[in-house]
């Protein structure tokens, strides 16, 4: 059997392996929201919330370069990519240089 972690006795097989690192912490959730937000505890702000998104879009993307049949993620990111698009949108429409200055902090283009 393989294990990730190689901690045989505490351990589940592979994907559920609790000593496995998680990629978005709190305190990394924290950091975007400090930073693309206007406070770290405004978490709801559109900016905020496109910032979160476009980190797990990226991260599941460098999944999907490795894991090529991995249909449940290739869904996952694809809802992900939509709430983002709509969320943009929104910016969009209520104020159009919050939304020109996101895009390009965050590098997205359209």
């Amino acid at each position: 059997m393989n294990y990730l972690c190689g901690l045989k006795n505490k351990c589940k097989i592979l994907k559920y392996c609790r000593n496995k690192k998680m990629y978005l912490t709190a305190e990394k959730k924290q950091e975007m929201f400090a930073q693309y937000g206007n406070d770290a505890r405004n978490t709801g702000s559109s900016e905020s919330q496109i910032a979160l998104f476009t980190f797990r879009i990226s991260h599941l993307t460098n999944h999907l370069r490795s894991n090529r049949k991995d249909f449940g993620t290739q869904k996952a990111l694809l809802k992900l990519v939509g709430k983002r698009r709509r969320q943009l949108d929104y910016l969009k429409d209520r104020d159009i240089s919050r939304y020109r200055e996101i895009i390009k902090k965050l590098n997205i283009r359209k």
